[in-house]
């Protein structure tokens, strides 16, 4: 007789996307716990992001890349026929609220953080799944003043170090204001048609449609032509110049280190001024830059040493992009948090609601069962961390449950203890057990279990 096909399982995730159980779970819940307060001390409040949004809030405020970005942006029509996406990056979002909420009405300036998944897209061939990256985030808009961008990167700094990244530096640049950038496009766009010859097919497109991604071209080719491209420093006017170089001074007297990167350009075009990335020494420090604005940079070495754990910059742009009035000025910055929680050097930083455990709570009958809850429901208050498993009915079992999860105590509830209003309190390790009324549980356990 044939064997019969098991038929496999339909159910499963969705491809790009990760659950979080348990250990992973509290690992990053632990993360984002240490992140909100350091973020808190430092004057950030909280904010929680809608995890969908209008489409036209991100085509517009992309619209130089609009054809490309629509390509990665996963969509579906809403009630009234407007098209809603799985949100893609922080800084729409977040101008969006200050606007609708009125929030240049309060006092300024306006800073939040904020945590969640953010999604992208990932194309195999003709297929294109969108990919869940979990992010912690920091914002400060209402404020031009280089500080705020000073103060951006120092608290991403202190939040990597907390999650055990201690060989770090900024990769740092600035594109300047609207004048700089088209003055520096200009440049961009003569340096690169006298090498057109030599450009990927796709740099050769980009090139009329916004010469700064080629920049970012990874070809063999355009790398070598980059080398001998105009650089954006050298297009900023005297405000430009001077924001920079504080930003700079801030770095130096905070002892952070810092390289410029004259190809840093920043993901999307709404950013301006101040664009930085902080980085990771995977192996020796390569350093290739001076820190002084006034010497001739070298080139930030490429290798893959290093690994990009933060980005941010200023994005006083977005505003005017999305069609308001005016320019508002605002600094921002998102940390990788999947990138940090599986990096060999990321140190596991204990969730608060997941305390350590030293009493297994054992019930055995089925009076002792209904009179669990009010037990659990007391040590709950009294904020003292439990296990237990009120399934089982054994015994023996829940012995076993708690010797192999290593619980030094355990509080016995017997079907005489549930009619006496006692429980028993064992030390697993000696075997030695006492009888404690109900009412003076919390603080039997308070004075003996330490």
């Amino acid at each position: 007789m044939p064997k019969k096909l098991i038929k496999k399982n339909t159910i499963s995730s969705v491809p790009g996307t990760r659950d979080l159980q348990e250990t992973d779970y509290f690992n990053y819940q632990g993360l984002f716990e240490k992140a909100s307060e350091i973020a808190l001390y430092y004057g950030f409040n909280p904010i929680e992001l809608p995890i969908l949004e209008q489409e036209t809030l991100y085509s517009a405020g992309t619209k130089e890349n609009n054809k490309q970005n629509e390509q990665k942006l996963h969509s579906f029509q809403g009630e009234d026929k407007t098209q809603i996406i799985l949100r893609k990056e922080a800084a729409p979002s977040i101008t969006r609220i200050y606007v609708e909420k009125n929030l240049q009405t309060t006092p300024q300036p306006t800073m939040f953080y904020h945590y969640g998944s953010f999604f992208y897209s990932k194309f195999a061939g003709d297929n294109k799944t969108p990919v869940e990256n979990r992010r912690f985030g920091l914002d400060i808009l209402g404020t031009n003043k280089s500080i705020a961008d000073a103060t951006i990167i120092k608290v991403i700094m202190i939040i990597l170090n907390e999650a055990g990244f201690n060989d770090l530096y900024i990769q740092i640049n600035s594109i300047g204001d609207k004048t700089s950038q088209q003055l520096y496009k200009k440049a961009l766009v003569s340096y690169y048609t006298k090498n057109i010859s030599s450009l990927c097919a796709r740099c050769k497109k980009q090139l009329k449609i916004n010469p700064f991604t080629l920049l970012l071209c990874n070809n063999f080719n355009c790398q070598n032509i980059k080398i001998g491209a105009p650089e954006s420093l050298a297009f900023l006017n005297t405000p430009m110049k001077a924001h920079f170089r504080e930003v700079l001074e801030y770095l130096d007297a905070m002892n952070i280190e810092y390289r410029i990167n004259n190809s840093l350009i920043g993901e999307f075009n709404y950013y301006n001024q101040t664009v930085f990335q902080v980085m990771e020494n995977k192996n020796t420090k390569t350093p290739t830059t001076t820190k002084k604005m006034d010497d001739k940079q070298g080139k930030v070495n490429t290798q893959k040493n290093t690994a990009v754990l933060a980005t941010g910059g200023r994005y006083d742009n977005l505003a005017k992009q999305l069609k308001l009035k005016k320019i508002l000025p605002a600094v921002g910055a998102t940390i990788n948090i999947d990138r940090i929680i599986n990096s060999p050097s990321s140190k596991a930083i204990s969730s608060r609601i997941n305390k350590k455990t030293k009493i297994y709570f054992i019930q055995l009958s089925f009076e002792a069962k209904q009179k669990s809850f009010a037990i659990i429901e007391i040590l709950r208050c009294a904020h003292i961390p439990i296990m237990h498993s009120l399934t089982k009915d054994r015994l023996s079992a829940q012995l076993a449950l708690a010797e192999k999860l290593n619980i030094p105590y355990t509080i016995i509830l017997g079907q005489r203890e549930a009619l006496d209003n006692t429980v028993i309190i064992r030390n697993m390790s000696t075997c030695a057990q006492d009888t404690v009324p109900v009412d003076q549980l919390t603080t039997y356990i308070k004075n003996k279990i330490k």
